[in-house]
């Protein structure tokens, strides 16, 4: 297992290596971030801005205008809420093609509660027109990700987790196109959808339920903006019921992007994620038990879903 926020960089690292253009920007997060090895061997292509996230956007804004490639790394919790503006109008808006790397975002921080989750970034960030946003489910999705963003010329938001995650993919087989799911299994009972580290939950409850005699379609959507409209169109018309599943607030995210997409081609669809309060403190695989997220809450939600419809 390896973890996302690691991949990130080491492929960031490589890819500077050979392109002098390559910026990473911090905030006194490089451990956070893991790019330690970045600033120890390319000094020239960092920039650390201490504890000042606002001044890091606007900084990353004007390399990036002045026709660097930008990587703003830390954590996501404060690039969603304390620098928000600035990432509204100096890039988004500004069209200035900077990635947004939000490391240890969702439930990562566990017991730092509510103040250090960020739960709120899909339903933001999906809001700002030009503004891309992507959650990759494993490393191998990570690095191809990395490759591609180093020459895109849109603003972009990557959320990662903090601890390293399971293979959703064995090998470097399979396509990853921008703005496309990928069917982590096929089935025609229903369809599990579902983004970011929640895409191996997914995954694994599709096998668990397969062998309940359950048929689920697993979706990996890690790319939300653009999002793959055909395929969630597809799969409402193949398999009739929708199970969403977001380490995200109920509201404004992956669920609810399903759910406008198909409001004029309607099936039941159940959204699996935050719901409207403080999250419990625990580590991270506690607070996915506890709201659902896991393995065994899928299948329980998906059991109870396919019953009722």
């Amino acid at each position: 297992m390896i973890a996302c926020r690691k991949q990130f960089t080491d492929t960031l690292l490589e890819l500077a290596r050979e392109d002098r253009d390559i910026i990473a920007v911090t905030t006194d997060a490089r451990g956070s971030v893991t790019l330690g090895d970045f600033a120890t061997a390319l000094p020239e292509q960092f920039v650390e801005c201490g504890i000042a996230e606002q001044d890091a956007v606007g900084i990353s804004a004007g390399l990036a205008h002045s026709g660097k490639k930008v990587f703003c790394c830390g954590p996501a919790c404060f690039y969603v809420a304390r620098s928000l503006e600035q990432v509204k109008v100096d890039l988004a808006y500004s069209e200035n093609p900077v990635t947004i790397l939000g490391v240890s975002g969702g439930v990562a921080y566990g017991a730092l509660g509510a103040t250090h989750h960020s739960l709120h970034d899909i339903a933001v960030l999906r809001t700002f027109p030009g503004m891309t946003v992507c959650l990759p489910s494993d490393w191998r999705v990570t690095r191809k990700l990395v490759k591609f963003l180093v020459d895109y010329d849109k603003p972009c938001y990557v959320r990662v987790g903090r601890a390293a995650v399971p293979d959703v993919y064995p090998d470097d087989d399979f396509t990853f196109e921008p703005g496309k799911a990928i069917t982590v299994a096929d089935g025609t009972d229903v369809t599990i959808v579902a983004t970011g580290e929640t895409v191996y939950h997914a995954w694994q409850a599709g096998l668990r339920l397969k062998e309940q005699g359950v048929s689920a379609r697993v979706l990996d959507c890690s790319w939300l903006k653009p999002f793959d409209e055909e395929a969630i169109r597809r799969a409402a018309r193949e398999t009739g019921r929708i199970v969403t599943v977001e380490e995200h607030s109920r509201f404004g995210g992956l669920g609810a992007i399903v759910c406008e997409l198909l409001s004029e081609q309607p099936v039941p669809v159940r959204i699996i994620g935050i719901p409207d309060e403080n999250v419990v403190h625990g580590t991270n695989a506690e607070i996915f038990h506890h709201y659902g997220m896991d393995a065994e809450g899928i299948v329980q939600s998906v059991l109870d879903f396919t019953a009722k419809h």
